[in-house]
Parts: structure tokens; sequence; C-alpha cells
């Protein structure tokens, strides 16, 4: 994707989403996800300015996200080989630090379904509980699947304040 690029059109309905392990080559891609499910996506949750000072709290460029990729596990979802989505987690501290899906995929499953394993990852790390900051936009929806709420945060970025909710949810081994 180009930084040039508006929209990016929805998959076909027979269109397969693969999850795996992000690649270099995904870092671009990544950039103009977080963008848009920033600057589209949390359109009815934050304000213009809130959003453009979150949108600039990370570059836009893909070699700032190739780096995101060293420090954390990165998790993407692709559709004809782009990513549409992705899930990068702190492994050691039992972390996601960030969840972000195209806007026009949102409500999908492709967030959940990074979710889950990112969950299974953890597990194997002998991890018990998962914590995330998560935006207005995908509080309810963790709500939903069972997470905690700790509370509001407010976080600064670039003059604004933003909202935020510390949650955590226990972590159980389901047999298949």
């Amino acid at each position: 994707m180009t930084n040039t690029e508006e929209q990016q059109p929805s998959p076909p309905t027979s269109a397969r989403v693969i999850y795996r392990a992000a690649l270099a080559r995904d870092a671009a891609d990544q950039a103009e996800v977080f963008y848009h499910a920033v600057m589209q996506g949390a359109a009815t949750h934050y304000t213009l300015a809130e959003r453009r000072a979150w949108a600039q709290a990370l570059p836009r460029e893909g070699s700032a996200w190739a780096v995101r990729q060293a420090l954390y596990t990165t998790l993407v979802a692709t559709c004809d080989g782009r990513c549409v989505g992705f899930l990068e987690l702190d492994l050691s501290a039992g972390r996601i630090e960030t969840l972000y899906v195209w806007p026009s995929l949102a409500g999908r499953g492709i967030g959940t379904t990074l979710l889950v394993h990112a969950e299974r990852l953890l597990l194997e790390q002998g991890k018990g509980q998962v914590e995330i900051e998560a935006s207005s936009m995908l509080y309810d929806r963790l709500l939903r699947r069972g997470w905690e709420n700790h509370g509001e945060q407010w976080v600064e970025r670039s003059g604004e304040r933003l909202m935020r909710y510390r949650l955590s949810k226990p972590l159980n081994a389901v047999e298949t």
C-alpha cells in the first residue's frame, strides 16, 4: 500500500483471510492499517483532533513498523497477500500492545481471531492472564469476550488527551 491510497477494497466473499506471523514485507501495510483504523475506524469514538494526535503517535512508514516487529511478536491477518489486520504482543509481559483492523473489515471477526491466536501463544508461554490498554472503540467488544475492566486511563498525544481502558482476561486452556 502506498500513503496515497485512501481505500482498500473489501475482500470478495470467497476471499480467505490467513493468519500468520508478520514478515518484514507486511510493515508498510501495517502502517496503513494503523492510520486508517485510527482516522476512519475510530471516527465515532474520538474527535478529529484526537484521531490526528493518535495517528501521529506512530510513523506512517513501513520501516518504523518493521522495527516494531523486532520488539513485539506480531501477528497479521492477510487477504490476497495484503495485511488487513495485526496484533502486537509482548509475550514476556503478557500484554497486547496493539490491535488494528482495516476499517471496512471491522466486525468480521478478524480482530477476535488475532486475539485468540495471541491468547494461545501466551498460554504456551505459561501465562495465566493477558492485559491490554484498549480504546473506546474496542472496549465493549472486549467486555463481551470476558475481559475485566480495571478503570479508565488518559494518555496524552500531541496535546490531546485520549481515553482508554485498562483490561485483563484470565487465560484458560481449552481442549480441542
